[in-house]
């Protein structure tokens, strides 16, 4: 047995009596499985993980680890692009065992456990005749997404999903050593509620539950439309930039390019093939695209819209969201690089903004970016371990030669790389989100490469923000 595996042996021995869940270490049959994320180009080697079952095994296990004087990160659906929610030598907090749900359809609410992944969530709400909107990738998980903010092909009409966000259950550090449970709502914790709306994941504390606003389910139509090559990409980008932010708010559509092809993706919510094809019609007026139409019930069309390559280990992402047009030079550099992908499957991706994102929920939220027109991102992605370098490489030069045309970036995919990354995750709210982090994290338990910051003590600011989420006055007659 190595030493570390010693060290983690010892470590669960001396507090198992508050360390619950099913506990996994070095040594243990099933550790690599459960150590691994979903992107292979980062690998981390824990002293343990534990699966929690429910919210009292998170309590005991930042307690534990608080205890012992380890590090923990928190873990959901295991697509943290960097790695950050796995770490050498400490403990992992995994919630994806955390699946309950409980709906209440007078209320048009569900409570729902932080571990379900968005497939499971728009399956399981969609039996009772309910939708979220949720990001378009199926497998990551709920905890992490909501955090950071979640967008997909039902934003523009249904919002963020953080938008959607009426309460949450996390977990804090407590005192010197312990932990708690606190209930964030909008008249409870509100603080901690409009962070959790689009303050990224980890910062805080650990959530164990959401509670969601649902939305009436409703029939959708669903277009893909395929360009062969990139000789269409530039103008493709031209006409999409243009109309998409500015559409029917009942349609969102995103714009993608491989190494081969461009696909346009666009879903209209509750309305037919030939609303959304006029709406449409523009952009399939460009050269001689393939196209499918599929009308169906939202989860039965979900399973369509996540088609990404399941099976590539190694990713790179970077993220931007664009609030003016880009200019020619931009879209020109872009099909140079898309011309110069170091593997098939890098690619570009755009999806629009502008209709319901335009509006904060009641009590604000902390996501910045409500006034994009659109988010894009440059992505590397690959088999071989050989390619790490080229990829790797490409993917930063893509970003540094977009990055003068954007502004701000997305907290879900970070940019490592950026000195200024409080600055693009979280724009003005930068401040706020480190007093949120010491009024529940002043010992800052919750941390790692990109996490926020504590703010420096001055309690004076404390007092500047009303429990509703709005700064107070200043002035003589201020509540």
């Amino acid at each position: 047995m190595s030493s570390r595996t010693d060290r983690a042996a010892q470590h669960l021995t001396t507090t198992a009596n508050v360390l619950t869940g099913d506990v996994v270490r070095p040594g243990d049959s099933g550790y690599e499985e459960a150590r691994v994320g979903w992107n292979r180009l980062y690998s981390r080697y824990p002293e343990a993980i534990v699966f929690c079952c429910d919210t009292q095994d998170v309590v005991n296990a930042v307690r534990w680890a608080r205890e012992e004087g380890i590090a923990l990160r928190a873990r959901s659906g295991r697509h943290s692009l960097d790695g950050w929610s796995s770490l050498d030598g400490g403990l992992v907090i995994d919630v994806s065992r955390m699946k309950d749900i409980v709906i209440d359809e007078s209320a048009r609410t569900a409570t729902v456990g932080t571990g379900l992944t968005q497939m499971e969530t728009v399956a399981a709400l969609g039996q009772h005749g309910f939708a979220v909107p949720t990001g378009s990738e199926g497998g990551v998980g709920l905890g992490g997404v909501i955090l950071g903010g979640g967008f997909g092909l039902l934003t523009r009409s249904m919002g963020m999903a953080c938008d959607n966000l009426l309460a949450a259950e996390v977990v804090v550090a407590d005192g010197a050593r312990s932990a708690k449970v606190v209930e964030a709502t909008e008249h409870r914790n509100s603080d901690l509620l409009w962070a959790c709306r689009g303050g990224g994941g980890g910062n805080f504390g650990i959530a164990t539950s959401y509670t969601l606003r649902l939305h009436e389910l409703s029939n959708v139509t669903f277009l893909v439309a395929r360009w062969s090559g990139h000789g269409d990409l530039a103008d493709l980008l031209r006409a999409w930039q243009r109309e998409a932010p500015v559409a029917d708010n009942r349609l969102t559509s995103a714009l993608e390019a491989d190494s081969t092809a461009v696909e346009l993706s666009a879903l209209l919510y509750g309305g037919s093939r030939r609303e959304l094809e006029d709406q449409l019609r523009s952009l399939l007026a460009i050269g001689s695209p393939e196209v499918t139409v599929t009308e169906d019930a939202w989860p039965t069309v979900y399973g369509d819209v996540d088609r990404g390559p399941n099976d590539v280990p190694f990713w790179k992402f970077y993220s931007q969201f664009v609030t003016r047009p880009l200019p020619d030079e931009a879209i020109d550099l872009i099909v140079r690089f898309m011309d110069n992908t170091p593997s098939p499957p890098s690619n570009f991706f755009c999806s629009s903004f502008g209709g319901a994102v335009r509006h904060a929920p009641p009590g604000g939220s902390a996501f910045p970016h409500r006034d994009a027109l659109f988010y894009c991102e440059p992505g590397a992605a690959w088999n071989d371990p050989a390619l790490n370098s080229a990829a790797l490489g490409w993917a930063a030069d893509f970003w540094r030669a977009l990055r003068p045309y954007g502004d701000g970036a997305y907290v879900n995919v970070p940019n490592a790389a950026a000195s200024d990354w409080e600055r693009e995750y979280y724009g003005s709210h930068r401040e706020r989100l480190r007093e949120v982090k010491a009024t529940y994290d002043p010992e800052n338990v919750f941390n790692f490469e990109q996490s926020v910051p504590l703010s420096p003590a001055d309690p004076s600011r404390a007092l500047r923000w009303g429990d509703g989420g709005q700064p107070k006055s200043q002035g003589q007659g201020s509540p």
